[in-house]
């Protein structure tokens, strides 16, 4: 049993898209950046770092060195490192299909977090991780490893991300649906407990979404520029003239990650979802929206407002946007929010249907869209049965939305009757790192 009442815990949630990190207790994390890294091969580098000035930047920006088999690579971590663009940096994510593959760049997220966001001391205060509900016992094994070993916790807690959910809005069932950066799961938690047999699962998240209007804004002949390729200067007062700079060594990763933070920014600035299916001939004539993009030009989105979120719900969509083949090949057996969720309803025992069907909660990112939660609301109302009390709950901002898993992990860690629950040092140190089965369900 560990007693952890005078330190507050850290919660951390790394999703597939950022990574949020603050204390327990309060209502919303200290931290929140991107979850994936710049990194550069030290076989690039070595030849610029020979000038002083690539040293003093370094010592001010984040740097993580990682020993890699093929020699060093510098990692470059949170939005700040990685908005200063670099030759030969390449954008990496530790995350493949919602599953930590990684672990380096975990691990240097984890120290980005703990040192230079929340300026601790991990040695000093217990840990709550949120994990996927896919999170396979190796994978658990394997944080708490390196956590005990590397970072030399007291204690820690493996939470599912559908639980803290669950609990951030108050209940003990529900069914969570949880749509984020890489993926959408949707897992029904009863008393507490994710019912595994019942989840599932769709790759169709926020990041597939921004990809898509890059796609389509594409075809129609919008280039977006990103940030580094062009510099403004006021020729008169409020007349900006735009210079194209050339960077030759950039590289494709990190230009596509540039043009995606402005996609995403677009997304979540004009979508929303539409109230009936999106069809190309009802949707052709709505007033467009205009939109200003950050080298001057201002662009004008009409149907893709609508067709863009309408993915979530009818995901063959993607094979009318040019450019998204990737996607086509899986596209057939990916289901919609809807058929997914009562596709999972009825994977549960028979008695708790009617409960889960009655709340079910909106969480991530991509499920904070605009007009989301009615439009789901309306399309289980039709495919589901008579006797069922359909109820789609989102909390209200979209701030609670957004982190509703690590909100979750906020009030779990800091109840007074969860202190017993901790998987100490001791008990790690006694039993090894299997035992964090027996502790975190």
């Amino acid at each position: 049993m560990y007693g952890g009442d005078e330190v507050s815990a850290i919660v951390i949630d790394l999703g597939s898209h950022t990574c949020k990190a603050g204390y327990a207790g309060e209502d919303a994390p200290k931290a929140v950046f991107p979850s994936v890294v710049g990194s550069i091969d030290q076989m690039d580098v070595d030849d610029m770092t020979s000038n002083e000035k690539n040293a003093a930047v370094d010592s001010k920006n984040n740097v993580k060195d990682s020993e890699k088999g093929k020699g060093k690579r510098k990692l470059f971590v949170g939005s700040q490192a990685l908005g200063f663009r670099r030759d030969h940096m390449e954008v990496l994510s530790s995350f493949k299909d919602g599953i930590v593959a990684d672990w380096d760049i975990v691990d240097s997220i984890w120290d980005h977090a703990f040192r230079e966001c929340l300026l601790i001391d991990p040695k000093e205060h217990p840990m709550l991780l949120a994990e996927p509900s896919s999170n396979s016992q190796q994978q658990r094994e394997r944080t708490a490893e390196l956590m005990f070993e590397k970072y030399n916790t007291p204690a820690l807690f493996l939470a599912k991300n559908a639980v803290l959910t669950s609990f951030a809005s108050g209940r003990a069932t529900s069914l969570v649906v949880d749509s984020g950066g890489g993926s959408t799961t949707i897992a029904p938690v009863h008393d507490g407990y994710v019912i595994q047999k019942a989840v599932a699962f769709s790759p169709i998240g926020g990041e597939l979404l921004t990809d898509c209007l890059m796609k389509s804004l594409e075809s129609k002949g919008v280039m977006i520029k990103p940030r580094y390729s062009f510099k403004r200067k006021e020729i008169q007062p409020g007349v900006f003239q735009t210079v194209d700079l050339d960077f030759t060594n950039t590289t494709e990763s990190y230009r596509l990650y540039s043009q995606r933070v402005i996609a995403s920014d677009i997304k979540e600035c004009v979508c929303r979802a539409p109230d009936t299916p999106y069809d190309e001939s009802s949707y052709s004539n709505i007033p467009m929206t205009p939109y200003e993009l950050p080298d001057g030009q201002t662009i004008e989105i009409g149907a893709d407002r609508f067709k863009i979120p309408d993915i979530l719900f009818n995901p063959s969509l993607v094979q009318t946007i040019l450019g998204m083949d990737n996607f086509v090949e899986i596209a057939p057996s990916v289901r919609g929010l809807p058929q997914m969720v009562i596709e999972s309803i009825n994977k549960c025992d028979v008695d708790i249907r009617r409960e889960l069907f009655s709340s079910i909660l909106l969480a991530g990112g991509t499920a904070s869209m605009q007009q989301l939660k009615e439009r789901l609301e309306k399309d289980l109302l039709e495919e589901s049965p008579q006797a069922a009390r359909v109820k789609v709950l989102a909390s209200g901002n979209a701030t609670e939305r957004r982190f509703s898993v690590w909100i979750g992990g906020s009030i779990l860690a800091s109840l007074g009757s969860f202190q017993q629950m901790w998987f100490s040092k001791s008990e790690y140190e006694e039993h090894g790192a299997s035992y964090v089965q027996r502790k975190c369900p």
